[in-house]
Order: C-alpha cells, then structure tokens, then sequence
C-alpha cells in the first residue's frame, strides 16, 4: 500500500464546543465504537469514582472538566481516526486554538437545551478563519430543548453557515420518539435505553407501527422535515469542504442516541489529510519525505518518569520509529526513537505513520510549540501557530525556599506548555504569570503541588495589557509599578500596562517608542 493509500485512510479532527455541552461525553462514545474502553466514563465521575479517559489530568477529575486537550487513535471500519478532544472552557482557549492546526475537520457539539453560546461562537471563528469543514451534532434531544428549526435559524444567523439536517428529530424530552434519517432513507426509533430501531420508510406503512406514525408528535415532525426539504439549502459535499456548510445531525451523546449513524456519516464523509503551507509552498500529504510540526508539548503524562511528550502532527511523507530528522528551527538532526500513539494518558510505542497522524514523541527539553521536523535536506518550516497576548497577569513564589529546585523546574517545565507565560520583574527578578483566564492559575497551582511537590503563592497583580517594546527602544527609567518593564522567555522586554488609559498616555507622551502586541514580538527576538 503506498503512503498516498494510507494518508487517505486518516480521518483526524477535534470537537469542539461550550462547556457542559457533551464534547467528552461524545469522545468516550466513539472511543466505545473503536473498541478501546469497555464502558464509557462520565464528567460526573468526580462523585461516582469513573472518570472520562480523556480527562487524565487530576484537577480535570475533580472538576468535571477537560483542561488540556486529548489525542486519541483508533482504527474503526478501514480508517485510521484521531480524535483530538478539545477544552471548552474559555481560559483554555489558546490550547484549542492551537490543536485546531492540526486536524482536518471538526465536529461542533450544541446543546439544544442552550443553543449557541459564547465559546462556540469563539471557536467557529477560528474553524471558519481557517476554512475548516464542520459537522454539527446537536446534542440532548433526550432532554426539554428548544425547536429544531429554531435552532437551525441560530446557527445560519449567528455562525453565518448554511446547515443541511442529515436526520430530523420527532419530539424531545419525554416526547422523543426517534429521529428520521434522511441520509439512510429510515426512521431511526428510541426506546430510551440506548438501543436503535431502524425502520426503513417503506415498511412504516406496516400494522406494527400503526401506534408510531399515528402519533402526533412523529406527524407534526413530518410536516415539519417535509417543509425543511422543501425550503431548505440543498446538499453540498463541495460546499462542506470549503467551510460554507454544515451538515446537521440531532441525537444524544448520554443516551446514547444518533451517535453510531452520525459517526459513520462522518467517518465516510470527512476529508482525508490536507496540503500544508510552508515556507517553501504547499506541501503535499504524498511527498515522499516525512515532515510534520508539534503544537503541543505536555509535560508529566506519566507522572512517575516525570516525562514530556511533545504531540506532532505528521504532515507528509512517512514516519518510522529510530529515523533521523532535522529540527528546522536549529538545524540540529533528532533521532526519533520513544514515539508513541494514545488513548489520553494510555500509550502504546508505535512504529509508523503516516500523513494525518497524530504521534507523541519524547522531548528532552528541546522542542517548542511550532518547531517544524523534517527528513532529507528539507529546510522549509511551516506556518507559525497563533499565539495570544495573556489578560490576566500573577506573581509567583514558592512558599518553601527549600523547594526552590522543584519550584524553578516546575515553572520552567509548565511554561514550556504554551498556557501560561513567564516574565521577569526587570529590576528585582520576581516572576510573573501571564495566562489568557483565571482558571489558568489553578491549575498552574495545583499541577506544581502535585507533579513537582513545590507549593506556590500567587498574588494577582490586575489585569494588564502588555506590549512588546523594540531593543533599541528600552529605556527603564520611564516604567514603575503602573506600567510595569519586564521581560519574556526569550529576553523581549515587555510593559505590562496598568490599563488601555495607561496604554494610550503612554503613547501620546512618548510617541517616538514602538509598543508591539504579541503577535509581532518574533520579528524582535533578542535572542536569535
């Protein structure tokens, strides 16, 4: 089989939605159909002792929620799935904008008790932004929610996208009688244990299901699919792949209900890895040499080999375990020899890969989020992953001098994950925390307790606005404690401004000094 063969036989994509939406438990239910897990574990593991295997993290056990994002590798029906199973909380954001970089498509989760809401709207932007294809399932139609047509009128206003319903619900709630699956030409019934009745539409005309289509609430949603396909978009593969569609389907990831038959519409339908963008152009998935790019590196997955995985996504060519490759960014060949794949914090050691793939490779501190690998006398680096300037800025301490070891490790190692940034007072050397939201601090506080045994104090400073300042440009004596200089990993000096009024009498009293936002601070690196 060539390497063209296999790349098309991988599927990888995240999902993605608002918090409490159902996204992890939609990942255990296909985990399920992959044959990984025997039984599903829930978000309310935290009070019955059976956690979500995507949630590996302690705090995300406590808490119910996913924190970091999960890869997972399955094969199911002749393809090679990598599910990336994303954060939904907002302050985890910038870890899910990242891994949208490294998948092909993704399946967007809605509530249909809540409809859009704030942090899928943030995210859809990020999927449009980037011409990603998006599969919609909305989710708990076992429950009370709003109408069917309604919430497909909030998607087309609020996400700008057509939808296409690949099935069509009868009732909700107490109501819920099944689904009509418009792809498969068949009324899917539910008897409310999770077990599916496929009746195809020419047998529904049978006595034994006189008590179903004579129920009001199966004609009314007749009628109301009968207008759907009337006045509704029609379907486009074509329109799915470029991002202006969306295909629809209703069921429930807890039931479950609908989720076999999305999956498998999904699975069928889905793209197969992409061309990249490159330095040096676009790089095919069937080049014949390896190449891929890490946007994630994770530190303390076994937490008793205190190890760090940094996760690659294979972009061309074909990976075999021991080969030898260049890190683009120093120009310094790497052996790859402790690869693996996983199912969140289970790994297995895996030999190849191909385009598509998500592998896990071992980092003795020598990568960072972004780095390009490649094989031959390649020299491109693709494209830069997004990075966001932190809101919300704390001092840290170790409360234990003696810890000091544990404690300069455990930020050294954390930061290195790319949620929370360090910087340094310029004149007294503290160290300041910098992360997109809250949430960010505990688990920082919580992780260095309980991965390197160095208890923190941390101490808000306010939020902040930071701007990089140019070296040329660095003058101290125009900085205090309001706008504070300090500097980053990578020795850039940065003001943290009290506010945007501090920003803007800053800028009109000194017009001649250059503020730059984050997104411009490489092209003054001091260090390179």
């Amino acid at each position: 089989m060539t390497m063209n063969d296999e790349a098309s036989k991988r599927r990888t994509f995240a999902i993605i939605s608002h918090p409490d939406a159902g996204k992890t438990t939609m990942t255990e239910k296909l985990l399920l159909f992959g044959n990984l897990i025997r039984s599903a574990g829930t978000v309310k593991g935290k009070k019955s002792g059976k956690f979500a295997t995507s949630d590996w993290m302690a705090i995300e056990k406590q808490r119910g929620i996913s924190v970091t994002s999960s890869v997972m590798n399955f094969p199911y029906q002749g393809y090679q799935v990598n599910i990336l199973d994303t954060p939904g909380h907002e302050d985890f954001s910038e870890d899910t904008y990242r891994t949208l970089t490294a998948v092909d498509s993704v399946v967007m989760i809605i509530d249909a008790t809540k409809g859009i809401e704030a942090q899928t709207i943030k995210l859809f932007k990020v999927c449009k932004m980037r011409g990603i294809p998006i599969f919609t399932f909305i989710n708990k139609l076992d429950r009370e929610g709003r109408e069917p047509l309604e919430l497909l009128e909030e998607i087309e206003d609020v996400l700008n996208i057509e939808t296409y319903p690949m099935n069509w619900p009868a009732g909700m709630g107490k109501r819920f009688l099944g689904t009509f699956d418009r792809d498969g030409n068949q009324f899917i019934q539910f008897n409310g244990n999770g077990e599916e009745r496929y009746i195809p539409y020419e047998e529904l005309n049978k006595t034994e299901h006189e008590a179903l289509v004579s129920d009001p609430t199966y004609q009314a949603a007749q009628e109301e699919l009968s207008m759907v396909e009337e006045a509704g978009d029609d379907f486009s593969l074509d329109a799915i792949m470029a991002g202006d569609q969306t295909p629809v389907f209703f069921g429930s990831a807890l039931a479950p209900f609908g989720v076999q038959t999305f999956f498998d519409t999904f699975i069928s339908m889905a793209p197969e890895p992409a061309p990249r963008k490159s330095t040096e152009g676009v790089i095919s998935p069937d080049d014949p040499d390896f190449s891929g790019f890490i946007f994630k590196i994770q530190a303390n997955m076994d937490p008793a080999h205190r190890d760090r995985v940094a996760f690659l996504r294979v972009c061309s060519g074909k990976f075999e375990r021991g080969m030898r490759v260049t890190l683009a960014r120093t120009g310094k060949p790497v052996r790859l020899a402790q690869t693996q794949q996983f199912v969140a914090s289970s790994r297995d050691t895996i030999e190849e890969a191909y385009a598509g793939d998500i592998i896990g490779i071992y980092d003795p501190n020598a990568y960072q989020i972004g780095d390009t690998l490649l094989e031959g006398k390649n020299t491109f680096e693709y494209q830069e992953l997004p990075q966001f300037p932190p809101e919300q800025f704390q001092r840290v301490t170790a409360k234990n001098v003696m810890k000091a070891k544990q404690f300069k490790k455990g930020i050294e190692q954390l930061v290195q994950e790319g949620a929370i940034q360090l910087f340094r007072h310029h004149r007294t050397e503290s160290y300041i925390l910098g992360a997109v939201g809250e949430l960010q601090f505990d688990v920082f506080k919580q992780r260095m307790q309980n991965e390197y045994n160095a208890e923190v104090e941390l101490e808000p400073i306010g939020d902040r606005v930071p701007r990089w300042l140019k070296p040329d440009q660095v003058d101290p004596s125009l900085y205090d404690e309001r706008n504070m200089l300090v500097q980053d990993r990578s020795g850039n000096y940065v003001v943290l401004f009290k506010n945007e009024f501090s920003l803007n009498w800053f800028k009109e009293n000194h017009p001649d000094i250059e503020l730059i936002d984050l997104f411009d601070v490489n092209q003054y690196d001091q260090t390179s």
